[in-house]
């Protein structure tokens, strides 16, 4: 069974460990399979860029158990090898809880645990530690553990002489090393499609042979035997293959899951590629558009100059659906302002101005205010924020009693996240859903019927 890496704590290096071992295998020639435990965009777009198969996320909190095993077993029987990055720390979970965490995946999937350790300043510290993590959950079986920062010989050999009676394998000792430090910015690791710094796949392979045993690690990526999973029924999906959905991807816009567009052309959706930042108008043939989460605040001025895509999305706002994310959601209102102070001039669709705040970061509880293109009223569903951005303004602030159709705009739910109270959030109306909030729709079957139909529908009306 192919291994989790996971650590004490977040930047304890399990991304550098994962993809040491991707690039290592690449230049052996062999696939892995990768996995990213938790709703991470950015750490899996790492995994994905060095020639190996997609990464794919494992969350149980947003997809549920089922769907997690289904989806791990899919993937990973399609090759000889797998392993499975965690999430934070090894049992961060939901709120205070350990459920949804890398030891919840580790238990679900019944697979081993490889260790990756900061051991800088330490030595003695570091086997109270590992026992502390070993004993927590006796459930877990930590096989392996690999520490990181490790700089001297010395050091090497005191941490060989506190580990010698332990019962777990030492599988290597990482230097510090500038060239395999990934770029991170305010969101976590930089993108690779966001000028980030492109992986030296022959460097790194080189780097994991000298410091960890390679060989002995590969017996704990082996992808399972055998395992029988159920494929999704996408009969009850009524799709006019006439009606193509387009997405905005591009640099500015990549925070999507795989398997959505994997899903929508599954069930014979066809897709087209828009591109924002390459100033595109939206395809004629488009009937729906996505707008997934990204970057719009660090290319606020490159946005705004694009007046052929802002144009094209304004026309496209009044006979088309619009479904949008976070970032996506940020440039349909009428301007971001930067960290300077600037504002800079979006779509204008939306009545609000986005700025600078503190992190906004977690699984998020829903239940519908009322029948919306993607939620029904009391229905409840999951998803995720992550973003350092807020809505200055709100409708009744601005708007009210100026544009007749501005006021049919509302909040399409409520949402809390653990602990805390529900408050209203988002924008809807019946051809726009525009949110702070992920979902992930292939694992929610009605949320995905609900985007579907909403594609479906031709309008005439225009405002």
């Amino acid at each position: 069974m192919p291994c989790v890496i996971s650590s004490p704590s977040t930047d304890s290096g399990k991304t550098t460990l994962s993809l040491l071992l991707s690039c290592w295998a690449f230049s052996k020639g062999i696939k892995i399979q990768t996995f990213k435990v938790g709703p991470d965009y950015l750490d899996q777009q790492q995994l994905s860029s060095i020639g190996q198969p997609i990464c794919r996320n494992l969350d149980i909190f947003l997809s549920g158990e089922e769907w997690v095993q289904e989806s791990f077993f899919k993937h990973s029987l399609k090759y000889e090898f797998s392993l499975i990055e965690g999430a934070m720390g090894l049992f961060d979970g939901l709120g205070s809880t350990t459920y949804s965490s890398t030891a919840n995946i580790s238990k679900l999937l019944n697979a081993p645990i490889i260790f990756i350790v900061n051991a800088r300043g330490q030595v003695a510290s570091l086997l109270a530690t590992i026992r502390g993590f070993r004993d927590f959950d006796s459930e877990l079986s930590i096989v392996g553990i690999i520490f990181n920062n490790v700089n001297s010989d010395r050091h090497k050999k005191l941490i060989k002489e506190v580990f010698k009676n332990e019962d777990i394998e030492i599988l290597g000792f990482l230097p510090s090393d500038p060239k395999i430090t990934l770029n991170k910015a305010n969101l976590g690791l930089i993108s690779p499609t966001d000028n980030g710094k492109e992986i030296d796949v022959q460097y790194f392979a080189n780097f994991a042979e000298r410091n960890l045993d390679v060989f002995s690690l590969i017996k704990f990526l082996k992808s399972p035997q055998k395992k029988i999973y159920n494929s999704v029924n996408f009969k009850d999906f009524k799709v006019d293959k006439s009606k193509p959905i387009a997405i905005a991807e591009d640099k500015i816009f990549h925070f999507q899951y795989p398997e959505t567009k994997e899903f929508l052309s599954e069930i014979g959706i066809p897709l087209i590629s828009w591109s924002i930042y390459d100033d595109e108008e939206i395809p004629n043939e488009a009937s729906s558009l996505i707008i997934p989460g990204g970057f719009p605040e660090k290319y606020a001025d490159h946005i705004s100059n694009s007046t052929k895509s802002l144009n094209s999305l304004k026309k496209f706002r009044k006979n088309g659906f619009i479904y949008a994310e976070c970032g996506g959601m940020m440039i349909l209102g009428d301007f971001i302002k930067d960290e300077n102070g600037n504002n800079h001039k979006m779509s204008g669709i939306l009545p609000f101005r986005t700025k600078k705040s503190k992190l906004s970061v977690g699984y998020r509880y829903i239940e519908g205010l009322k029948d919306t293109p993607i939620i029904k009223q009391n229905q409840l569903i999951r998803g995720h924020e992550f973003h350092y951005w807020e809505i200055e303004n709100n409708l009744s602030d601005i708007y009210f009693g100026k544009a007749e159709h501005l006021m049919k705009l509302s909040s399409p739910w409520k949402i809390k996240s653990w602990k805390t109270e529900y408050k209203n959030e988002g924008f809807f109306d019946e051809k726009l859903h525009a949110s702070w909030i992920h979902l992930h729709f292939p694992s929610s079957p009605e949320v995905a019927k609900n985007f579907i139909a909403a594609t479906q529908i031709t309008f005439s009306k225009h405002f």
